[in-house]
């Protein structure tokens, strides 16, 4: 069955951020899935929707955006440049791919794989929770047979193409092409959804603009426009999505739009520690929470990730069954969960933007407690440390991005930062410190500042403190009148 004999039957959804989107009879089969609609009760924004009050989306809208954007940017590519030879199934896997990238994730989203995974010594990412849990769907809905009516070609090279653009290329190709689901010559492909390149993808496309709806900021990134001029051009051998020259600035405003919301609401102080306080919670319920997996045995959170028949039952749901639970072993997580939905903070003693060494903070910061005699343990400190970048650590991603000319569409060049603008920035990157303390009487929350700009003095660095800011370089009168720092 080929996609033009299916153009009467796809499913229109109506979609706040792209209007009248049309989604595939397969996504749609997807989509009524258990698996799939459990999407609808993990919050898209984990505990900045403590902070904002209608960022209440799901990671279930957002993937049917992805899906669309996916199929959107894959079938420009093939009307405008047919040479490519892009496939019925090549479309459909990458719109099934972007349906399903985020199946894996955890209740509150980044929270459970960034913070409570790595609370427990565990490094599981989503992307490949989201491989499990599509084959598992694939599995428990018996969907081999809809995959095998909807592609002409090979079901589970397919099948292994669809999960391989979930995790993005991840591999060293240097010696080889080492992926099964698709020929190196359509490498490109595996940009669209989960680019690693340099991070220009759909999925980032549809989150910038589903995001800054709900929460209420200007998006001030074009990514129809970005995609109007999307063209894969051959570089150093292989081929790879490029844009027109022209799109650099749209492209910069991009990643600047990444660091905004990171700034004001991903990274956003209160969401952070509501989130810290979550994951702690779930921390001391993990061994207590228990869900029935496949062979009806009762596994503890954690446990739950190499059984995603109980993986799958884990939602934002997992707090009120704490709350909700009488059994003595999850007190300490009730408590905490209480404090969170009476608004009882860990109280913010300040925070510092400096690159320092993370593993011996705590230890320094705890010894400067003790010499001024303070009665606060490593227990009552929590140290937050919050990354901010354009999406490659401290690396320019435009440096990453190739484009084309109009005279010259079929050849790619790199366009330097210092050729665009002398306006956009010189770093690309930066570190914020926060530090929190869990009791909140005065006596405790002094000693807390106290100990922190004696650190600071030590460290010759700048704290906000409260409401001040608490300068350790010292600051001296100039000839003019004025005032400068040594």
């Amino acid at each position: 069955m080929v996609w033009k004999e299916l153009i009467f039957t796809l499913q229109i959804f109506n979609d706040p951020i792209h209007g009248h989107i049309e989604i595939h009879p397969l996504c749609v089969k997807i989509i009524d899935t258990p698996q799939f609609q459990r999407l609808r009760s993990i919050k898209q924004l984990g505990g900045t929707y403590f902070v904002y009050p209608a960022a209440s989306h799901s990671r279930f809208e957002h993937s049917i955006g992805v899906c669309h954007l996916a199929g959107q940017l894959v079938s420009a590519l093939r009307v405008g440049q047919p040479e490519l030879n892009i496939t019925d199934d090549d479309v459909l896997c990458v719109q099934i791919a972007g349906l399903c990238h985020d199946l894996g994730h955890g209740p509150f989203s980044h929270m459970f794989d960034r913070r409570f995974l790595p609370s427990l010594g565990n490094g599981t990412k989503h992307e490949s929770l989201s491989v499990k849990m599509f084959d598992h769907l694939v599995e428990e809905n018996k969907l081999d047979t809809e995959f095998s009516v909807n592609f002409k070609e090979d079901l589970d090279r397919n099948k292994k193409f669809i999960t391989e653009l979930i995790e993005g290329l991840t591999k060293d190709d240097t010696q080889g092409w080492p992926y099964k689901g698709r020929d190196q010559e359509k490498r490109f492909l595996y940009e669209i959804v989960a680019n690693k390149r340099n991070g220009i993808d759909v999925d980032k496309w549809d989150y910038f603009a589903r995001d800054c709806h709900m929460l209420g900021i200007k998006n001030s990134f074009d990514h129809t426009r970005c995609m109007k001029f999307a063209r894969v051009v051959e570089v150093d051998g292989e081929k790879q999505i490029c844009f027109r020259d022209k799109e650099i600035e749209n492209l910069y405003e991009m990643f600047h739009t990444r660091d905004m919301l990171h700034r004001r609401a991903y990274q956003h102080s209160v969401g952070n520690i509501i989130e810290i306080m979550i994951s702690e919670a779930m921390e001391k319920a993990n061994k207590h929470i228990l869900t029935p997996g496949k062979e009806g045995k009762m596994l503890g959170i954690s446990e739950t990730l190499d059984d995603m028949a109980a993986y799958e039952k884990l939602t934002d749901s997992i707090v009120d069954r704490i709350i909700c639970s009488t059994d003595d072993n999850l007190k300490e997580s009730r408590d905490i969960l209480k404090k969170v939905k009476e608004r009882k903070l860990y109280k913010c003693v300040g925070h510092i933007r400096k690159e320092i060494d993370k593993t011996t903070l705590k230890e320094e910061y705890c010894l400067k407690l003790k010499k001024i005699g303070s009665g606060l343990h490593e227990n009552d400190i929590v140290i937050d440390v919050v990354n901010l970048n354009y999406g490659m650590k401290d690396k320019n991603p435009i440096d990453f991005v190739r484009f084309y000319t109009k005279e010259n569409p079929n050849v790619a060049i790199e366009v330097k930062k210092d050729e665009v603008s002398d306006l956009l920035p010189e770093k690309f990157a930066e570190q914020r410190i926060r530090f929190f303390c869990k009791r909140d009487d005065k006596k405790s929350l002094k000693e807390a500042e106290q100990a922190l700009t004696d650190w600071c003095n030590e460290k010759n660095c700048t704290a906000v403190i409260g409401s001040q800011i608490i300068a350790t370089t010292p600051v001296k009168k100039n000839q003019a009148g004025g005032t400068s720092t040594n």
